[in-house]
């Protein structure tokens, strides 16, 4: 695909492993050819010096106070003028809330084409896109150049350490209705478990969970005896028991953990579609005909209300 511009994703003056995933695949997509990467914001030059270990080409570190906080309009002008200015051909993010927010607006700026979800790129400059709730692999090609391609997540390893690029400072011109969106609260839950797209372990809660306060005192005991993250279905976020920030799903999050332990999920396909590459997946459910049992690694026809407060017990044991 030729050269390719990875946008490094940061919040909180810290790189996620989202970012590092971008990175990853933006060498995938650049095949032979130089990855760069872009940071942007304000006083960055220790994150433009932090991604350049990581075998890229080169960092653009775009630096000026309309990029302090993630405004779409600000980032979108200061990328599209980088894009035009370098000659980049690919530009690469992975597919977070940030990430969607802002390669289409991208796209709309440069007029390029855009593939959305990306889990493979092939050597003929074709990708691999997941449809239908991920039971269909579709292989796209964009025409023209520039091309904008977000990927997801859990498709790609993150990228480890290695030959380090330079940085380049580049100056950014943001005026007209860049300059009119401000920035006012950003506004997160704070948790003391770990991120659900990140977590090692995910622990989800669907509709037979019955209620909030079952969520409380049935799943939170295990969550936090496996040191886990906390999901859901959508069932149990639209019946009010927990936030939706907690969904894992086709319209929720896309989680790829080492285990991942549904409880009281009946596996619908839109579910599944948020979960199904996790490494090792671990299903309870009274109901033997359910179908996420035809995806989990292993199954257990039980009422969760006894085998949870058991499972809990007996991981408190082996600790």
């Amino acid at each position: 695909m030729g050269n390719v511009l990875v946008f490094a994703e940061h919040q909180h003056h810290k790189f996620a492993k989202t970012t590092l995933v971008a990175i990853a695949a933006g060498k995938a997509a650049a095949g032979g050819g130089d990855c760069y990467a872009a940071v942007l914001g304000k006083g960055i030059d220790d994150l433009a010096a932090e991604i350049a270990e990581y075998g890229v080409k080169k960092v653009f570190a775009v630096d000026d106070p309309a990029l302090e906080h993630y405004t779409a309009d600000a980032h979108a002008a200061a990328l599209a003028q980088l894009v035009k200015e370098k000659g980049i051909e690919t530009v690469v993010a992975t597919a977070t809330a940030v990430g969607k927010d802002l390669l289409p607006r991208l796209a709309a700026l440069l007029g390029a084409g855009m593939a959305s979800e990306v889990v493979a790129f092939n050597a003929d400059g074709t990708m691999e896109r997941p449809m239908y709730a991920g039971n269909v692999l579709a292989t796209v090609a964009i025409e023209g150049l520039p091309k904008v391609v977000s990927v997801r997540a859990t498709a790609f390893d993150p990228a480890t350490k290695g030959t380090k690029g330079e940085v380049e400072k580049v100056a950014a011109t943001i005026d007209g209705a860049a300059k009119n969106t401000k920035f006012v609260s950003y506004n997160e839950i704070k948790s003391d478990r770990p991120v659900l797209t990140e977590a090692r372990i995910v622990v989800s809660g669907g509709r037979a969970l019955k209620s909030g306060e079952n969520f409380k005192t049935v799943l939170e005991p295990l969550v936090d005896a496996l040191g886990a993250a906390m999901g859901a279905s959508r069932a149990a976020v639209d019946a009010g028991y927990v936030p939706n920030d907690l969904q894992v799903g086709q319209t929720g999050k896309v989680v790829a953990p080492q285990l991942y332990i549904a409880v009281g999920i009946s596996g619908a396909i839109q579910h599944l579609a948020g979960m199904k590459d996790s490494k090792i997946i671990v299903a309870i459910n009274k109901d033997e005909e359910a179908p996420i049992f035809q995806v989990s690694d292993f199954g257990l026809v039980a009422d969760l209300f006894k085998a949870v407060p058991e499972m809990v017990e007996e991981v408190k044991k082996l600790k």
